[in-house]
């Protein structure tokens, strides 16, 4: 059977809203859904179940799934073509994604962040790619942001004669480097933009107002 599924991942639902940034990811929430033939509301089935998902009651089907060891993912993969509609494919049934690649290497570097750092730090700070070169005579060059809000945070983003950075840095090149399947120049450096996460017009540019933005 040929078929053509298009997956939305959406942030996680957050009951308190502190700061704009939180708003305009709950609003992107509520269109996606709106706007979905079907949603799937992962649950961590180790913790207790936050307030919010009290209000799904009438769930279709629950499944059992480990990511980790593939159980329950064809389950998963059924119960959604069971609630695809027929009709023409929106895209070339060759494409993967419509991000660009650099999207892509932000999330990898995003990732690292998270590996890294594990703890408070990650929530925030924001990935941009700045600039991507493709050269035919040398690596390609990628040069990436990570923006956080105060000095602070910097400070523990590059760690001690810059060590942290530059662990993170080759760990994410590694990885850009898999995905793309070539070898690359990545630069990564931390900038401070104070209450990054308060500023509409800031977020909207780094693509939280429901549009992608290749920065």
């Amino acid at each position: 059977m040929e078929f053509l599924m298009i997956l939305y991942d959406t942030p996680g639902v957050l009951d308190k809203k502190m700061h704009k940034l939180d708003s305009m990811m709950m609003k992107n929430v509520r269109i996606a859904a709106l706007n979905a033939d079907c949603v799937l509301v992962l649950v961590d089935a180790c913790k207790v179940p936050e307030k919010w998902y009290e209000k799904f009651t009438d769930v279709d089907e629950v499944i059992p799934v480990s990511a980790k060891y593939g159980h329950g993912v064809d389950d998963v993969k059924d119960w959604i073509l069971s609630k695809l509609l027929t009709g023409p494919p929106y895209y070339p049934m060759d494409i993967v994604s419509e991000h660009p690649e650099r999207f892509f290497v932000a999330e990898i570097v995003r990732e690292k962040i998270f590996m890294q750092y594990r703890n408070e730090v990650p929530y925030v700070c924001q990935v941009n790619v700045v600039n991507y070169k493709t050269r035919t005579t040398a690596k390609d060059f990628i040069q990436v942001e990570i923006v956080v809000e105060k000095e602070s945070r910097k400070i523990i983003l590059i760690g001690k004669g810059g060590k942290a950075l530059k662990i993170l840095a080759t760990a994410a090149r590694l990885d850009v480097e898999d995905f793309l399947q070539k070898k690359v120049f990545l630069e990564v450096e931390v900038k401070v933009k104070e209450n990054w996460r308060q500023d509409e017009g800031l977020l909207r540019y780094y693509g939280y107002g429901g549009q992608i933005r290749a920065l």
